[in-house]
């Protein structure tokens, strides 16, 4: 699940990012209204969480741009102020009042989910299985235990399996876009995830393309691995 962010507290983004990248989702986060209005329109988010008090562009208003670009993802909207009606009524779907308890956001973002049905089938490829819902992966049976970020990757893999990956691809839909793009992260998770999925089998799954990127294949084919 890919949530966007546009928190313009260092702090709040800070605490957000972290906790719910313990919880495996995949987070975004833009510091402004106009690079959230950026982000929310070029990308797709299956949340956005969203401040009332922004520089550029406020919430309500970037709000009310989102959805006048025709974008219905379910925008979860922050207030330190009592707006929770003009944050309705700009098309937010749910409020939640600063200060507020990390439990409750994540029992929010859960609400949301429900109500918009996000599908969470079991990935697969081969012998390789893993349930978003759960968050259990498993190879020819055996469970795997992977950390967030490596099952975030995993799972982007699977996403678009058979398809080649460049690592700036790979950078900007698991790490964000914050990130440096001159970083070995990928690589090192990629050796990461190579020795828990593909180390103790015959067959290996994730494969190099030399000069390109990687790719979780199902196929035998003629790659440099």
């Amino acid at each position: 699940m890919k949530i966007l962010v546009v928190e313009d507290e260092e702090n709040v983004a800070s605490f957000i990012k972290t906790g719910l990248e313990e919880e495996y989702y995949n987070v975004d986060i833009a510091t402004n209204g106009k690079d959230g209005f950026l982000l929310a329109t070029s990308n797709d988010y299956n949340l956005i969480i969203l401040d009332v008090m922004l520089p550029e562009i406020d919430g309500l208003d970037l709000c009310r741009l989102i959805r006048m670009k025709g974008i219905h993802t379910p925008v979860l909207m922050l207030t330190a102020r009592e707006d929770k009606v003009k944050g309705l009524d700009s098309g937010a779907d749910d409020y939640l009042t600063k200060p507020f308890s990390f439990e409750e956001l994540l029992a929010r973002i859960r609400a949301l989910a429900r109500r918009r049905q996000f599908p969470v089938e079991p990935l697969r490829c081969r012998d390789l299985k893993i349930d978003p819902a759960t968050r259990k992966v498993t190879r020819s049976d055996k469970e795997i235990y992977l950390r967030p970020k490596e099952f975030a990757l995993l799972e982007y893999l699977l996403k678009n399996k058979n398809k080649v990956l460049t690592r700036t691809q790979i950078l900007q839909n698991v790490w964000g876009y914050n990130f440096d793009p001159n970083t070995n992260v990928v690589d090192v998770h990629i050796n990461f995830l190579r020795d828990k999925i593909d180390r103790d089998f015959s067959k290996k799954l994730i494969h190099t393309v030399r000069g390109i990127g990687y790719v979780i294949k199902e196929n035998d084919y003629n790659l440099q691995a």
